[in-house]
């Protein structure tokens, strides 16, 4: 049986090498958390925010959250929490710091979902790995990046190497371009205000 499918946005980054809180910046006339979570749910019914306990604040009350409640760093533990909350739902899942994204990639790669895989998958066009932020993880690749992640393997990316997936291009790939650092954001600002 397919696995139903929610929207996840991860905002709970530490975001030092931005210097600043990436769901909070302001690329669309709002915050990114917020631009990310009317994308989502254009598409998807159910769409919940992924972070930290302190930015709860920082947050609307009328989004659901999923508070980090696995011990450890990096995009894992917004995944895993996700996974533990609803253990039998597969995930959309948007990194934050996705300034580019747009309705026309992820329909792309909601309409390409094997949900009997593991995961399916865009394939960066900087160095031709699956981008596991910018994919549908179903349960059974969640409990595999749960079993990684006991081992000490802290890698989205590795376990999707390790998984059976689809890997698929992005028609519209420059959209996957990665804003982490303040130079990336004003690129990023300028290519939105050149539309």
């Amino acid at each position: 049986m397919t696995a139903p499918l929610k929207g996840l946005i991860l905002c709970g980054g530490r975001s030092t090498r931005m210097q600043q809180d990436k769901s909070l910046i302001d690329y669309h006339g709002m915050p990114q958390w917020q631009y990310l979570y009317q994308l989502v749910h254009k598409i998807i019914p159910e769409v919940y925010l992924s972070c930290r306990e302190e930015q709860k604040p920082a947050l609307s009350d009328d989004v659901p959250l999923i508070l980090d409640c696995v011990e450890g760093g990096g995009p894992s533990v917004g995944l895993l929490s996700a996974h533990k909350a609803f253990p039998d739902t597969a995930w959309l899942v948007l990194a934050v710091d996705l300034p580019l994204i747009s309705e026309q990639s992820l329909n792309y790669l909601v309409s390409q979902r094997q949900a009997l895989k593991d995961a399916t998958s865009f394939i960066s066009p900087v160095n031709h790995l699956p981008e596991p932020l910018i994919a549908i993880w179903e349960p059974s690749g969640l409990k595999k990046l749960r079993q990684y992640f006991d081992e000490g393997k802290n890698c989205p990316r590795k376990t999707l190497l390790q998984s059976d997936i689809l890997q698929i291009e992005n028609p519209f790939s420059a959209e996957q371009f990665n804003a982490n650092t303040p130079e990336e954001m004003k690129e990023a600002e300028g290519q939105i205000s050149h539309g």
